[in-house]
């Protein structure tokens, strides 16, 4: 018999494995989040202007900058501040957020073939090659968000700062990064087989040969019971204590007997008493 090189494996459910799955529904969320993040115009927001109003707020993003006002709820964007966007973080800011927006489309098109593609088994080189591409992304929206964030009190602009505060975005595109990080790392560990298979959902062959084996019930050989004839002669032994006499007794109903016939006392001249008519 020829001997395998190399051990085969089986899959035990034909359901899409959980790590793709993971995957997919991350990367689509962390891009959402980032796509917010890029064009939302509240990385960082400037609080107490001088000689300004109270509640003027200064709304800084990559791509707009807004003035808001607390009382009124009024929002004014499309400001102009050339010395905010001739800030060396903001170029590389705008750069690395629209590639990264670029690569997670590509990455989920590349892997949406590779997962299931009505298969039975996803294609884990291209799943894997999918992986990779929204990994990166999501590197590349970190990146600019963690830089941003560390360098944002120094950051010039036109107006002054006295009260610097984080921006909703760059939360959302932390989240994002990270969502886009780990989906895309789970789908590429599903390139190589690793904890016995367990990535995948598959199992060595032999071993779910032998699983199924030992769970085999034994077949079991049929008993022969030996059934008594009834054909055989009649006993006149009984073992009822009753003669025979006794059974041809009328043994039936009183009612259904035939009256005895009235005895008629003829003792005395051979007249029957008056008791007797």
């Amino acid at each position: 018999m020829p001997t395998r090189s190399a051990q085969e494996w089986i899959r035990t459910s034909l359901r899409t494995p959980g790590i793709l799955i993971f995957g997919m529904v991350l990367a689509p969320c962390g891009w959402i989040l980032n796509l917010t993040a890029t064009v939302a115009p509240n990385w960082r927001t400037i609080h107490a202007i001088p000689n300004e109003p109270v509640d003027l707020i200064i709304q800084q993003g990559i791509f707009d900058i807004c003035r808001a006002f607390d009382s009124s709820r009024e929002i004014e964007c499309n400001q102009q501040d050339t010395t905010y966007f001739n800030n060396q973080i903001i170029e590389i800011a705008q750069g690395l957020m629209v590639a990264s927006l670029i690569v997670t489309l590509i990455g989920l098109a590349v892997a949406i073939p590779g997962v299931r593609c009505w298969r039975n088994s996803p294609n884990w080189t291209i799943a894997g090659l999918g992986g990779i591409l929204i990994f990166l992304s999501g590197v590349m929206t970190i990146i600019p968000i963690s830089w941003y964030t560390h360098i944002m009190d120094s950051i010039t602009t036109a107006t002054p700062t006295t009260d610097v505060r984080v921006g909703f975005c760059i939360v959302l595109g932390y989240i994002g990064g990270i969502f886009e990080i780990l989906g895309g790392f789970v789908m590429f560990i599903g390139i190589c087989r690793c904890c016995g298979g367990k990535n995948r959902g598959e199992r060595p062959i032999e071993e779910v040969a032998s699983s199924q084996f030992r769970h085999q019930k034994p077949t079991r050989t049929p008993r022969r019971v030996d059934v008594p004839s009834l054909n055989r002669s009649k006993s006149s032994a009984s073992s009822v204590p009753y003669s025979k006499d006794s059974m041809d007794d009328d043994v039936s109903f009183p009612r259904a007997k035939s009256p005895a016939a009235r005895s008629v006392n003829t003792s005395y001249s051979g007249r029957p008493y008056d008791a007797d008519l």
